[in-house]
């Protein structure tokens, strides 16, 4: 017996400015804009593999707290892509290791938390 599962579709941001949060997206990811209003952006992966939008949603209240999910990004190279990040809005928190790996904790342009491995 197949059993239908579900996957992971789009990611959604609540966010007070959705073309600032998107365009600073769009250049961690290189995920493309498909979609823009002044309340709204999609982003779309040109790789179908994973997850296949980002979407920003604008809210009329800010962030509060931490986040009870977050994005979780690799690279070969932590600390340049930290580097590059912070050259495109994001703010480096704190490094944090435990279970055998080590990462480092970030904030995107309006505090939303998201690590680097």
């Amino acid at each position: 017996m197949t059993v239908m599962t579900s996957f992971v579709f789009n990611v959604t941001f609540d966010c007070t400015d959705p073309r600032r949060v998107a365009a600073f997206w769009a250049g961690v990811t290189g995920y493309e804009v498909t979609e823009e209003r002044p309340d709204f952006v999609r982003l779309r992966a040109n790789d179908p593999r994973g997850v296949r939008h980002l979407l920003f949603f604008r809210v009329p209240e800010p962030k509060a707290g931490k986040n009870r999910v977050h994005v979780d990004l690799a690279t070969r190279d932590p600390e340049a892509e930290i580097a590059r990040l912070v050259a495109l809005g994001a703010t480096r928190d704190e490094h944090r290791s435990g279970n055998g790996t080590s990462w480092t904790v970030m904030r995107d342009p309006e505090g939303n938390e998201f690590c680097i491995g």
